[in-house]
């Protein structure tokens, strides 16, 4: 199969060199055995590329399973993965059947791989040498003939360095590496996506396409695209079904992309830098998001103390008196504590002290805190707190896991 018809099968679109590297790499190893890892940011398209590698394989007709390491619970992913006899764990009433058995014949394709635990790893990487297995509880050894495609967001190197994951099983997984690049590698591919995308919802929606005008294309050019074609085609979605008219201009876009400044100069996104260190960008806009929660209470807060204060001024008593005063020095307390600027127009009803010359926290450090106080604030629920600071739940779990292995 030539890349032009690879392309129309499995709706890859682009014409950039990056992309043609990453189909003639597919049609290379495709009708092979070989274990294969898929590397790139989330939202380029990792998944499918792993089904046009199972489809052109020998194994097109039988099972790809598709096994999200991430979202399955480090207690069960060993059962989830080998299977399970009945009894084996609390809840396991039934023998269970794992996905390296059901896919026997086929191919299983494990997406966020560095996000297995160390010991459901020691498992696969036996799968991976000879084919041999076990259900948790079990001693008896099973076979399976299923071949593994694997992917991940992460530098799997670094991990091994920090030993959250097996150098074994990394360079039995990296046999060979296909890296689909990000979104900003790939700019000439940007307008044919956004206007795929966009006719696309058209006719699902029933609205018209509409054309981008030049500010438009160069803007869509200029972003950085953080969640990559996923983020596309959430905008170009956007833009089909709430925006009428026959143009799409550059304002109507800046409203759907996030973190872009309105300035002539060009976009600052939040993920700013072009250095590809992922993790710190990340953990930026974490705390860019957190900042800006606590702003938004420190308001609420201002506001509040405003009503009391009135509502103590109204009462003449000693008494009352009092209990102002004491309330205004708890607040202003409290103010003072917090390490940050958080007034949004740079005014301020309390009264500051001179600024001090004070160390200002590590980015780690501050991370730190900020979970561990909108941890306190929803007394431990873990996805209420994923959700106030705006990151998936899977990222908290594994920066709490992060912080308590370096203490």
């Amino acid at each position: 199969m030539d890349r032009a018809s690879l392309q129309e099968r499995f709706g890859i679109i682009g014409r950039s060199d990056a992309i043609r590297h990453v189909l003639d790499r597919v049609r290379q190893v495709a009708r092979t055995e070989i274990t294969i890892l898929v590397q790139g940011e989330s939202g380029v398209g990792k998944e499918l590329i792993a089904q046009a590698l199972h489809q052109l394989s020998e194994r097109r007709h039988k099972t790809l399973q598709i096994v999200n390491c991430g979202a399955i619970p480090e207690g069960l992913i060993e059962s989830e993965l080998f299977g399970a006899e009945k009894g084996a764990y609390t809840g396991a009433v039934d023998r269970r059947t794992g996905y390296f058995e059901e896919a026997s014949g086929g191919t299983i394709f494990l997406d966020e791989i560095g996000e297995m635990p160390l010991t459901a790893q020691v498992r696969l990487l036996r799968v991976l040498e000879n084919g041999e297995f076990s259900r948790v509880g079990s001693s008896k050894v099973l076979k399976t003939d299923v071949r593994v495609l694997a992917a991940t967001n992460k530098d799997l190197g670094r991990e091994v360095k920090a030993g959250r994951f097996r150098e074994d099983l990394y360079y039995r997984l990296s046999t060979v590496i296909i890296h689909v690049p990000p979104l900003r590698e790939r700019k000439e591919d940007i307008i044919q996506l956004f206007e795929h995308f966009q006719h696309r919802f058209a006719q699902q929606y029933n609205t018209g396409t509409v054309r981008l005008t030049e500010p438009a294309r160069q803007l869509l050019m200029r972003y950085r695209w953080p969640g990559n074609i996923r983020e596309l085609r959430n905008v170009a979605e956007q833009s089909a079904v709430l925006l009428d008219g026959d143009a799409i201009s550059e304002t109507d876009l800046r409203s759907f992309l996030r973190g872009v400044s309105a300035t002539q100069d060009g976009l600052l996104p939040v993920v700013a830098g072009d250095s590809g260190e992922k993790e710190p960008d990340r953990e930026r806009e974490l705390i860019y998001r957190a900042l800006l929660e606590l702003r938004l209470e420190m308001r609420g807060l201002k506001e509040q103390m405003g009503a009391l204060m009135g509502a103590v001024q109204g009462n003449s008593t000693q008494a009352m008196v009092v209990h102002r005063d004491s309330i205004r020095r708890e607040i202003q307390e409290m103010v003072e504590d917090i390490p940050f600027e958080i007034e949004a127009d740079g005014e301020s009803d309390v009264p500051r002290e001179e600024p001090r010359e004070a160390p200002l926290p590590s980015l780690e450090d501050a991370e730190r805190q900020l979970i561990s106080e909108a941890l306190e604030r929803f007394d431990g629920n873990r996805r209420q707190t994923a959700r106030a600071l705006g990151i998936s739940e899977r990222t908290l779990y594994r920066k709490i896991k992060e912080f308590e292995d370096a203490e």
